[in-house]
């Protein structure tokens, strides 16, 4: 077998992994980075910028946004039950790793709310000079030049296979397999684990979460995000984490196209379930999140937004009542040709009837129990929501005919968590000791959570994962030169 000598091994290339080679190979090691892929990035090349707090960026905006006050409000969020150590160095840390990225080269179009309930923390970086779609792929870019400049050397198309410790149980080396198939020792002091969860593997998901992909969970499966590094970084002595999902909601055949009908149907429309009934305040059908977890407690785990032709009319005329980056249409004016186009195309997700019978029908809910909810909801209309306390801009009756129903399902950016790491992001075994050599950072390590991803200061994953990127690299190198 070949051996190749370095001193830290980074395994996979997305934002984290990235960002740890960088900032290893700044701070003086030599470092190879293992990417399965035949390029860099991973699921981070479609998103569009990462968290910062305490900018300039947000400073020029006139953001009124402090490291404590995120800190408390994201504490408050999660009560307290996640690592407070951890997420105050990397909001503290957030605002610098801005800078290190504008260092090298990128460019951000400012500081964003990503709907409007949430904070002013998205950084999203410029596209064309303005804000467009996968600015990710233009942070990743600039971070692996960077870090080649650094001496980073980077194997493309060669996953890692098992990470090696010695017999005092210090990481020595990692087996990767290269595009010919053959096997390649890397031998070296440190590890960094990177490998972005294991959105892609659906027995991990259906193990660790209880969902089934494509039938209750409809999660972004980025081709090799398999939990490869979970699993290794396990068989080298790491604890275990619980495993969740970045949960958001979706309307799973439909979604990729024309952007008028999720974007209307995601609207603070009349959302009912498979017994007719309202369970949310539907004005919060602007944060994902939660949204995402009230339906996934639904029966069969679907939600159903309904209109009528009067509120799509007031949609065209008078635009949308909620807007994020994600959807966010000029116009919706082509909403009926796309729906019609839908129904010919058999989508299940997208129904539309002359009646509120046929509408129920369709769904698969008992008629009486529609009628009863949409005649309670039109009373509502005129008065105020009496059940929810929805906000009375929202109220739209449901009356004119036709009438459309866009049926949303439990959804997932990926999975969060399983390998057990401190604020140091050094890895820790079951006795909560650090594994010598050890480090990993990004999803695979992303439990600040707690059971709900932090929607409200958006930018967050792409945060976490730059920021314990950095850090898993600071201390690697650190460490590597205490081994000398």
């Amino acid at each position: 077998m070949r051996q190749i000598e370095t001193e830290i091994v980074v395994i996979a290339a997305g934002p984290s992994g990235l960002a740890a080679a960088a900032q290893a190979a700044e701070n003086g090691a030599r470092v190879v980075v293992l990417e399965k892929n035949s390029t860099v990035g991973g699921a981070a090349n479609m998103g569009m910028g990462p968290l910062g707090i305490g900018t300039r960026q947000q400073k020029s905006m006139m953001v009124d946004i402090s490291v404590e006050r995120a800190f408390k409000m994201f504490m408050e969020y999660t009560h307290w039950r996640v690592d407070a150590t951890l997420v105050k160095r990397y909001f503290e840390n957030s605002a610098n790793t801005i800078t290190w990225l504008e260092e090298m080269g990128v460019q951000f179009a400012g500081a964003y709310k990503y709907f409007p309930k949430s904070e002013q923390t998205w950084h999203i970086v410029a596209v064309n000079g303005g804000i467009g779609r996968n600015g990710g792929a233009i942070m990743n870019k600039a971070i692996m030049e960077y870090a080649r400049e650094h001496g980073v050397e980077f194997y493309l198309e060669t996953p890692a296979q098992r990470i090696l410790t010695d017999g005092q149980g210090k990481v020595c080396a990692v087996i990767g397999r290269g595009p010919d198939g053959e096997e390649t020792e890397f031998r070296c002091k440190a590890v960094v684990v990177a490998t972005g969860g294991a959105g892609d593997n659906p027995e991990m998901i259906k193990e660790r979460t209880g969902y089934s992909y494509k039938e209750d969970m409809f999660n972004f499966a980025i081709p090799g995000l398999k939990g490869d590094g979970i699993r290794m970084a396990c068989e080298a002595g790491a604890a275990t984490t619980d495993m969740t999902v970045e949960m958001i909601y979706i309307l799973p055949h439909s979604d990729t196209g024309p952007d008028s009908v999720p974007a209307v149907l995601m609207q603070p429309n009349l959302m009912v379930n498979q017994l007719g009934k309202r369970f949310i305040n539907e004005e919060e059908m602007q944060n994902n999140t939660f949204t995402g977890n009230a339906i996934a407690i639904q029966k069969g785990r679907v939600g159903y937004s309904i209109i009528d032709s009067t509120i799509l009319k007031g949609y065209k005329r008078n635009g949308l009542d909620v807007i994020n980056f994600v959807h966010d249409p000029d116009d919706v004016s082509d909403f009926d040709e796309v729906v019609e186009d839908y129904i010919l195309q058999g989508n299940p997700d997208i129904i539309k009837a002359d009646s509120i019978e046929e509408l129920a029908e369709k769904l698969g809910i008992v008629p009486e129990a529609l009628l009863d909810t949409v005649d309670e909801y039109n009373d509502m209309c005129d008065r105020s929501d009496e059940l929810f306390f929805k906000n009375k801009t929202y109220m739209k009756p449901v009356v004119k005919a036709p009438f459309y129903a866009g049926c949303f399902r439990p959804s997932a950016y990926g999975t969060l968590g399983g390998i057990k790491i401190n604020d140091r992001a050094e890895v820790l075994d079951k006795e909560w000791l650090p594994v010598p050599g050890l480090y990993a950072a990004g999803t695979d390590t992303c439990t600040i959570y707690g059971d709900s991803y932090m929607f409200l200061l958006p930018g967050n994953t792409m945060g976490y994962c730059l920021n314990t990127g950095r850090f898993a690299g600071e201390s690697a190198a650190e460490y590597v030169r205490a081994e000398e």
